[in-house]
């Protein structure tokens, strides 16, 4: 306590928990006690007397006046921080004009204090400006009007909380966080920024006010159970505490902690729980307090006599205390002047001022406020009617005026307040690292920067970093392992999106990136690898002269053309011999063309379909056995009218001489070409790429065009078969050794029954067999017919000479 012009007032934790009395409700409770000296906490409010009395001792900064300051104790607590403002403003310990030259308090160090004092503060207007309080929630003007603060707002810290989750793919966490509004905001934001991304909480758990083994022991069996192995942790030391302390006896190994700005930076637990090495958060960016370090060794016991937290604070350090101490106490007595040194980190920490800094950055930034209000010319004021505050009567709600629009700059910093009362988010990123001795350092490793564009806002030196364990590597916490490519992510039915199962691609889809939500289709004429990973031209089938089918049937193909023409050389050769003669010379030498042509053009049916190959094939086809079966047909006549010519005035044979029989095989023939011409000119055949049918594969056929024409020809074919039949059939019994009518017979079932057999093999082939049915189809009737027709002949023209005669034929050669 200090008194000045102008009073204003500090609360700090100087204590980091309280212990409530136990009462058995017959008598008034006793006062709550607070315990654990804030060795830390002792270092801030120092400052904040360091920066007053360089502030009393300037000559540029409020000459002419001076400020006081009453600094009260919050123990970390709401409820003692709200008697402390109570304190404050009812002028307990100090004078009695304390409230009206009250004019701002620095307080305080969490979020569930400072909401407490501001609300308390809120019907005196008097400004606060907190040092260590990062709720988000007290950003709302509407609740907290005269709240400022020189630490980013938590809406930053957990911006850069999840872009540290994504950046070492920390995709499955657990939070745990104090039961005040500091924890449940923090939570909320983080859930926020979490919402949209890749990133689940495995849990959420609340260390309780009231500190219960029970309980505390239920939150330890959660993260024993979790497969999470990232903790993140949104507390204030005080809480923190013996939750660690519980922790520790629980032997819970492997886990990589998040700490929030509100511990990650607390000495006293890196000194007191070294299993913490390799914690890694974000603090407030690091200032330089002048003559800190050396202010700081000047407090001491034997100076300060009567201040009970300087003698707290030696027995804090050094578990002792000092000789005139008036109190009792169980503690070796000291001299009070040992020396302080740098293991005494949590008081002497002095390298890289943090919080410190912020309780300095306070203090000037209220200076300053008070500066520009007295440096107000009258009648250009911000108030009414443009006049300025009375220096002899300054209200709070005028200094908080000049807080809004205060700018200056400190230790190369620039200091001001947005519209909210937040000051420009910038953190640096500690990574806790031991050192030989055992002692944990807190080593920057990176920042966060808010000014900076987004997405950028994070810089982290990767190889500074050590994890847990001293690994050089960040460790890992998934629900599930990443989904590889060639795989989709499936999820689980009532779990987080983090915990999915891993699917592979159906055919003909693929994922070419690790955790695809979906696999993609891959184009038309395209297919999925084996794996799964990529689109790869689909493989093209068609029935070609390099393949065995292929290369079999053209083998056949020409075979039988062979074999017809080696039977037509058989029959040209002997011409005049009965056995030719009888049977009509000139049809045998028709049929066995058209036979060649027919065995020929299975032919076309091999190879890549084009458009005149398609065209061809049909056509050629389609005629070529409308005339062998035309060429048959007038045999069939010719014979049956020979043997019927024998009959007492039947002179049929007069109507089917040479030309009658030409007439009849090029009429029939005809037929065919009308409607081969008619299908090429209303829907010819044309190459067609089928990726239906078979989805791996591009199957090259021939389409038919017209489906009505396709079936007519055939229908024509059968027709002149099955009349060739019939024919054949009624003159079967004929006399002689060598009934011809027998053999077409036997030659058109065999068509028949080929080409009917056809039909459902055609429809329910796939791919290049279909065609190869089709080709199966020709070349197994016209073996059918040359066999039948010709065979018969061959065997007596080459085998049996002496058969080759009239009398034989006729049926009249002896015995």
């Amino acid at each position: 306590m200090a008194n000045g012009d102008i009073t204003i007032g500090g609360i700090f934790p100087l204590h980091y928990r309280v212990e409530l009395p136990t009462t058995d409700y017959t008598e008034k409770p006793l006062t709550a006690q607070c315990q654990g000296f804030d060795s830390r906490a002792m270092r801030w409010a120092l400052a904040m007397r360091l920066a007053i009395e360089e502030i009393n001792n300037s000559a540029d900064l409020l000459p002419n006046h001076t400020l006081g300051y009453r600094i009260f104790d919050s123990c970390a607590t709401p409820v003692t921080a709200q008697r402390a403002v109570l304190a404050v403003l009812n002028g307990q310990d100090v004078a009695e004009s304390s409230m009206c030259s009250l004019l701002a308090i620095v307080g305080e160090s969490g979020s569930s204090q400072s909401i407490v004092v501001s609300r308390t503060l809120q019907p005196f207007s008097i400004p606060m400006i907190s040092y260590f309080s990062t709720c988000s929630c007290l950003s709302d003007r509407k609740q907290f009007p005269t709240f400022f603060r020189v630490v980013p707002s938590d809406d930053y810290q957990v911006k850069a909380i999840a872009q540290l989750l994504k950046k070492f793919g920390w995709r499955w966490v657990g939070v745990v966080t104090e039961d005040h509004d500091y924890g449940r905001f923090a939570l909320q934001g983080l859930k926020r920024e979490i919402e949209n991304t890749d990133i689940c909480l495995a849990y959420h758990e609340m260390i309780p006010k009231d500190f219960r083994q029970e309980r505390v022991l239920e939150i330890m069996n959660v993260m024993r159970r979790s497969t999470a192995r990232v903790v993140v942790v949104f507390s204030g030391e005080g809480e923190f505490y013996p939750f660690l302390r519980e922790f520790l006896n629980q032997n819970i190994t492997g886990i990589q902690w998040i700490a929030s700005e509100a511990w990650v930076t607390a000495s006293i637990l890196a000194e007191t729980y070294p299993f913490l090495a390799g914690t890694i958060g974000f603090a407030v960016r690091q200032g330089y307090v002048p003559g800190l370090k050396e202010y700081l060794t000047t407090v001491n016991p034997q100076r300060y006599l009567s201040n009970p937290l300087v003698k707290e604070l030696w027995e804090a350090l050094y578990g002792c205390s000092p000789l005139f101490s008036n109190t009792s106490t169980q503690l070796p007595l000291c001299t009070g002047q040992e020396t302080l040194s740098r293991q005494h980190s949590a008081y002497m920490n002095t390298s890289s001022p943090r919080v410190t800094y912020n309780v300095y950055k306070a203090v000037y930034a209220i200076a300053h406020s008070l500066h520009n209000l007295f440096q107000c010319v009258p009648g250009y004021g911000p108030f009414k009617e443009s006049s300025c505050a009375d220096i002899n009567d300054i209200h709070p709600w005028q200094l908080q005026h000049y807080l809004q629009e205060v700018s200056f700059s400190i230790s190369g910093e620039r200091v001001n307040f947005d519209a909210r009362g937040d000051s420009i988010p910038s953190y640096d990123l500690i990574n806790w690292q031991r050192e030989t001795n055992g002692d944990i350092n807190f080593v920057k490793v990176g920042l966060y920067d808010g000014a900076r564009d987004a997405g950028r806002e994070l810089l982290i030196q990767d190889q500074a970093v050590v994890w847990p364990g001293n690994q050089s590597k960040a460790p890992v916490s998934v629900c599930t392992y990443s989904c590889a490519p060639g795989f989709r992510k499936a999820t689980r039915r009532g779990e987080p999106l983090c915990c999915f199962d891993c699917v592979p691609c159906d055919n003909g889809k693929i994922s070419n990136q690790t955790d695809s939500i979906d696999c993609m289709a891959c184009p038309e004429e395209y297919w999925s690898n084996n794996n799964g990973t990529a689109c790869i031209p689909k493989v093209i089938e068609f029935l070609s002269h390099g393949d065995t089918m292929g290369v079999a049937l053209m083998a056949i193909a020409i075979v039988g053309s062979c074999l017809t023409i080696a039977v037509l050389a058989i029959f040209l050769h002997h011409r005049n011999t009965p056995i030719v003669r009888i049977n009509n010379s000139e049809l045998s030498f028709f049929i066995l063309i058209s036979l060649t042509l027919c065995f020929l053009c299975a032919l076309i049916f091999i190879g890549e379909p084009t458009s005149w190959s398609c065209m061809l094939r049909h056509t050629a086809f389609s005629i070529t056995f409308s005339l062998c079966i035309s060429c048959i047909l007038g045999k069939t006549l010719v014979v049956l009218a020979a043997f019927t010519a024998t009959r007492p005035g039947n002179n049929v044979m007069k109507w089917l001489g040479p030309t009658q029989q030409r007439i009849i095989i090029f009429s029939c023939t005809l037929v065919q070409m009308i409607i081969c011409a008619a299908w090429l000119i209303a829907s010819p055949p044309f190459p067609y790429r089928n990726t239906q049918y078979q989805h791996s594969k591009i199957i090259l056929d021939c389409s038919v065009g017209s489906a009505l024409a396709f079936w007519c020809v055939l229908g024509y074919i059968g027709f002149l078969a099955g009349l060739c039949f019939i024919l054949a059939f009624l003159a079967r019994k004929l006399p002689g050794n060598f009934n011809e009518a027998k053999y077409i017979t036997f030659s058109m079932l065999i068509f028949c029954a080929v080409w009917l057999a056809f039909v459902p093999a055609y429809v329910s082939s796939p791919g290049k067999f279909t065609t190869a049915v089709e080709i199966f189809a020709i070349l197994a009737s016209s073996f059918g017919l040359l066999s039948c027709l010709f065979a018969p002949k061959c065997y007596i023209i080459l085998l049996k000479p002496e058969k080759n005669s009239k009398q034989h034929l006729m049926g009249r050669a002896t015995k």
